[in-house]
């Protein structure tokens, strides 16, 4: 059985640990989807992350320790699922944006049922669904052990380097969304796992 990545892995720069991602297996509860596209978030050094303004009760699990899942609730109907990276005391995370079911496929299609196996995580929100992940998993250690119900397993074989690629992160508003200064999406060239790129409307403000 492959060993899951241990939490020194996680204990890293976001930028680090996101690319390294890519191929990657995340298995909750028996079902395995690898990783074909993330983004990473800075805490607070970056304007698009969660933690940028400080610690809250909301963000407490993205300041440590790494490698437990930091999961929130968006648009008032998705649950969104984190790795938390960067040591202990420093907020980081990895958000997991789509990936290929490739074990426990008939769970994940008893919770997407009618949607085509290439659509069934694809997309943060999708995933999280096929996953059956909901904020009752928010703080989980996914460096567990072999019996624990999630993991991160290496990738069965080598990812080419020449597969990754990198743009600005999808729906991220303000200087958070500058696809120049943060090109912090990455994403593996020719998956039709991963996600279209939307960019971020701008927010109206109610008089």
């Amino acid at each position: 059985m492959t060993q899951a990545l241990p939490r020194a892995w996680f204990g890293r720069d976001p930028l680090e640990v996101a690319p390294e991602l890519l191929g990657c297996t995340l298995v909750v509860r028996g079902v395995g989807l690898r990783i074909t596209e993330v983004e990473a978030y800075r805490g607070e050094s970056d304007p698009g992350s969660h933690g940028f303004r400080g610690r809250t009760p909301r963000t407490a699990v993205m300041f440590g320790p790494p490698g437990h899942l930091y999961v929130y609730f968006t648009y008032g109907m998705h649950w969104c699922a984190n790795l938390v990276c960067a040591s202990d005391g420093v907020c980081g995370a990895v958000l997991v944006r789509a990936g290929e079911v490739v074990d426990g496929l008939e769970l994940a299609l008893e919770r997407r049922p009618g949607v085509r196996d290439r659509d069934l995580a694809r997309g943060p929100a999708r995933l999280t669904r096929a996953l059956g992940i909901t904020g009752e998993d928010d703080g989980a250690d996914v460096c567990g052990g072999d019996d624990a119900p999630f993991a991160v397993l290496p990738p069965a074989a080598p990812v080419d380097p020449a597969r990754v690629r990198s743009g600005p992160r999808v729906g991220v508003s303000g200087a958070g969304g500058d696809g120049v200064l943060y090109p912090w999406r990455y994403w593996l060239d020719g998956e039709p796992s991963v996600s279209p790129y939307r960019a971020a409307r701008p927010r109206v403000r109610r008089r």
